[in-house]
């Protein structure tokens, strides 16, 4: 096998996971149907990671093992994390966020099973109490601006 095969898949799998983040001024704009431009905000630290999951227009999938489009974890930035993520084309899409404040990779809870960590949604649904629906966090795109999604603590 020749030295530049070997490297070829070595380099493959990082590329991989850096095709879904590109900087906030390359997201290509309202124009750029295959980008979503993210602003996670009120973030408490700027430890760990912001983890976020794409989801696609398919109500079953959405939350469920095996149901996302892609994840992807990021640095957080405190007070605002931007990310700008990369999506088939148009159409409906949700997103699911949280702060992995102590960067273990995983949603922690407390020990009654509430959130430990910080958790948002796309469209920020308000007064819920369990997990919200598809059909209030799901969103078209292109998008006119950048989709801001709160956290909650």
């Amino acid at each position: 096998m020749s030295l530049s095969r070997i490297l070829l898949g070595l380099l493959a799998p990082l590329v991989m996971l850096t095709l879904p983040l590109k900087a906030a001024a390359e997201c290509g704009g309202s124009a750029d149907p295959t980008h979503i431009p993210v602003n996670v905000t009120n973030l408490r630290s700027a430890d760990g990671f912001v983890t976020l999951t794409v989801y696609p227009d398919d109500p079953k999938r959405f939350l469920s093992p095996g149901g996302k489009l892609s994840r992807i974890r990021v640095q957080a930035v405190k007070p605002i994390t931007t990310v700008c993520l990369a999506v088939p084309g148009p159409g409906t899409y949700a997103i699911a966020v949280y702060h992995d404040e102590n960067g273990n990779r995983k949603f922690d809870r407390t020990l009654l099973g509430l959130p430990a960590e910080g958790y948002g949604f796309s469209r920020n649904p308000t007064g819920l109490i369990g997990l919200p629906s598809f059909d209030k966090v799901s969103f078209l795109t292109p998008l006119s601006e950048p989709l801001t999604i709160r956290l909650t603590y």
